[in-house]
């Protein structure tokens, strides 16, 4: 081999190696999670994620997702921010989204099926947290425009798989004389670009049941909430996806879509929009014709109602009604150490004030079975505080309710227990017989 065929065996090996190391994964991506508490934003990153996500604390929480190339064997991993829902940490989202990260960023809003009430208040909640801070990015303005074009490129250059490319899919459509054609976008498309991609989560879409046989929702409630949502999102460009984590649905689709507008990989599912509770309509598929198709099933409302006047929150909802309570039950030997302690004030009580001497002797005869149920029950209790694994050792028991709460309890086995729990009832029955006696002298008198 001469030189000249060596020198150019050893290019193209280096420019194959330079050409695979370019096509590496890039390690600076992030996810930005927004959405009211209760919307379900940990659940969805746990799923998309497959482990759970530690909680690391309150305010702007972090974690990752690995995102692997299976043509390439490339592994990266992918950076996400969930910030909690409250004004106190809006001030945190300068950590998440700032001019360095601006523009590898991709933006999650989420809202709940379980509040749809909630949705349109919520989503120009977040877009004007949005738009203030990126407002206040110190950006160039080349930056900027730069971002908005991508997003602007994304919607002129969509295609689907009737196109022979996998939708959602950036190419360049050439017209007739070679030259590149951009498609003039639909009506309203883009006229909030924050030149940030945006994806809208719809989750626990399998509260739509309840939604139907608790709150009288009809297919044409759904209808309408989708118009409103998908008109929404042609402002800001936005994907919309609905999700369930409970019936596993949607999510895997979700992921796909991420790495595909993040990492540019494929993603090959054409849009859904006639299964309610698992719609998907990516950036760049939807305009305002297709929307209109919708009106069809509604019936008692108008496309243009305002949405909170037909989606009402009921009046005896209550936000509190839609998390879960997390009870704490009580210590089990505290609670039966309180229960003694009341028995022992009841007696105390009854026990108090002045009586006569004939009152006292009846009430002592008919306090006897009285004091014979408050031994046994107290022996019971006794019975029950032994440390459970304890079982043939010697444990301490308090000589009374008295010495529970001091330390001269005495320490008896659990044998010596039950056997004095056993015998209180025919010392009981004795005592009873004796009183009875003592009193039959002093009626005669």
């Amino acid at each position: 081999m001469s030189n000249r065929g060596k020198d150019a065996f050893w290019t193209s090996i280096l420019s194959e190696v330079l050409q695979q190391r370019d096509t590496k994964l890039p390690s600076n991506k992030s996810l930005l999670v927004l959405g009211a508490n209760g919307s379900g934003k940990t659940s969805l990153v746990e799923k998309l994620r497959g482990v759970r996500v530690p909680q690391n604390g309150s305010g702007l929480e972090y974690t990752y997702i690995n995102v692997q190339n299976d043509e390439q064997d490339d592994v990266t991993r992918l950076s996400v921010w969930i910030l909690e829902d409250d004004p106190a940490y809006n001030n945190l989202l300068k950590f998440a989204l700032n001019e360095e990260s601006f523009s590898h960023t991709l933006v999650l809003l989420t809202v709940s099926m379980s509040t749809p009430w909630n949705w349109m208040d919520q989503l120009q909640y977040w877009t004007k947290i949005l738009t203030d801070h990126v407002a206040g990015l110190k950006i160039t303005a080349e930056e900027k425009e730069q971002c908005q074009t991508r997003l602007t490129a994304a919607w002129q250059n969509y295609c689907e798989t009737t196109d022979g490319c996998y939708p959602g899919s950036s190419i360049k459509r050439i017209d007739d004389l070679g030259g590149e054609l951009a498609l003039p976008l639909p009506k309203d498309v883009l006229k909030n670009n924050l030149g940030l991609d945006i994806i809208v989560v719809v989750t626990k879409t399998d509260y739509m049941s309840t939604l139907e046989q608790n709150f009288d929702f009809r297919y044409e409630h759904f209808c309408f909430m989708q118009q409103c949502i998908r008109r929404f999102c042609l402002l800001y460009g936005a994907t919309i996806f609905y999700t369930s984590v409970k019936d596993d649905k949607n999510c895997d689709l979700l992921f796909q879509y991420i790495k595909h507008r993040i990492f540019g990989l494929p993603f090959g599912i054409s849009p859904i929009f006639l299964q309610k509770d698992a719609v998907l309509i990516p950036a760049g598929w939807d305009n305002m014709n297709k929307i209109d198709i919708l009106n069809e099933n509604l019936h008692s409302w108008n496309t243009h109602d305002n949405y909170n006047d037909i989606i009402t929150q009921p009046a005896w909802w209550k936000t509190a009604l839609d998390r879960e309570i997390e009870i704490h039950a009580e210590d089990e030997q505290t609670f039966l150490q309180q229960q003694m302690l009341q028995q022992d004030r009841v007696v105390l009580q009854s026990n108090d004030g002045p009586k006569s001497s004939q009152g006292s002797i009846n009430a002592g005869a008919q306090d006897s079975p009285n004091k014979s149920t408050r031994n046994i029950l107290e022996n019971f209790f006794k019975t029950l505080m032994v440390n459970k694994s304890v079982s043939n050792e010697m444990v301490g028991v308090p000589d009374s309710v008295d010495d529970m709460t001091g330390a001269g309890a005495s320490s008896l086995p659990l044998r010596s227990i039950v056997e004095e729990t056993a015998d209180t009832s025919s010392t009981s029955d004795q005592t009873t017989t004796g009183e009875k006696d003592c009193t039959k002298p002093s009626t005669d008198l």
